[in-house]
């Protein structure tokens, strides 16, 4: 049995991860700081399993780590508008965060027992923006936003602390995540609530930016063989293997949410520009193919189940 320390458990990524790890049967220790985007009503559900032991925590003031095998940081903020406007507490999370949980586990003994393989969510939009192609794991990080340059100081800190003190690690970047539990600032499940509430959904530069979506289902099943394969002090690019333009998939949860091919335009505004606006993110990841992972989950078969579920029972 396996024992992770999972940070932002409750989060849309973190909950997938978490609920898989405790359907193999390993010992989960959740930690999260339960801020406006967690979902806390997966607390009880998490409770209800004795190999999971929670902690409210933030990941920047955290003062021990217990025994583990794996830290899988994924606690973060990540608004690309919001880091915009005010970045303050992106570098307070995703980077002095970052440092303290490396630092954690720098301080404990170098065995196999008792250093744990640091496993580090990163994003795709460390590399910037690729108007063809392909990223893969080996480009340069040339982040466009103070989001992303939060996550790409994050992965140099890793990369200096492997260097310097032999600390093992694991750094994942997914594409766009999707799924249930999202809180209603990411364009899906805000795009409901703006139509529930009879409000245009607002596009940045026309709808014209193109988002690579992988559901969190899947990215949740690469975490998992990654461990399990047993390979540490590698990057790896996650992807669903489905690209559009915002403005498609907006048209999508228009159709769905009417359930009716009416004029998606009548619901939107386009008039927003984005300072840092990227033009399209795609990554190459044949890296975790070759481990033998795809994604299973297909944006067309799945979106118009999540459009009702944010309907029906999301709190906003």
């Amino acid at each position: 049995m396996k024992l992770v320390v999972i940070t932002g458990c409750l989060g849309l990524i973190g909950s997938h991860v978490t609920k898989r790890c405790l359907a193999k049967g390993w010992q989960v220790y959740g930690i999260d700081k339960c801020t406006y985007a967690a979902n806390l009503d997966l607390l009880k559900d998490f409770e209800m399993f004795e190999n999971f032991t929670f902690i409210k925590k933030d990941i920047a003031d955290v003062a021990y780590l217990p025994d583990c095998d794996y830290v899988i940081n994924i606690a973060a903020e990540s608004h690309v508008g919001n880091s915009i406007i005010e970045s303050e507490d992106f570098i307070h999370s995703n980077v002095v965060g970052t440092k303290n949980l490396l630092d954690l586990i720098r301080k404990k003994p170098k065995n196999v027992d008792n250093q744990p393989i640091f496993f580090h969510f990163s994003t795709d939009e460390v590399y910037g923006d690729i108007v063809d192609g392909e990223h893969i794991e080996t480009d340069i990080l040339k982040p466009s936003n103070p989001y992303s340059a939060s996550k790409a100081a994050a992965d140099m800190l890793i990369f200096a602390w492997a260097r310097t003190y032999g600390l093992k690690y694991l750094i994942l970047r997914p594409t766009n995540n999707y799924g249930q539990g999202q809180y209603p600032e990411k364009l899906i499940p805000v795009s409901v609530k703006l139509l529930q509430r009879n409000k245009k959904i607002r596009l940045h530069d026309e709808g014209e930016p193109v988002r690579n979506w992988l559901h969190a289902g899947d990215t949740a099943e690469a975490v998992i063989c990654i461990i399990e394969s047993g390979t540490y002090d590698e990057i790896y690019n996650v992807a669903g293997g489905f690209e559009q333009k915002n403005k498609e998939t907006v048209k999508k949860i228009v159709e769905c949410y009417f359930d009716d091919d009416r004029n998606y335009l009548d619901y939107v505004d386009l008039g927003y520009k984005r300072e840092g606006q990227d033009v399209r993110y795609a990554l190459n990841d044949d890296k975790l193919r070759s481990l033998g992972r795809s994604p299973k989950r297909i944006f067309d078969d799945e979106i118009k189940d999540l459009v009702n579920h944010y309907k029906k029972h999301f709190r906003w």
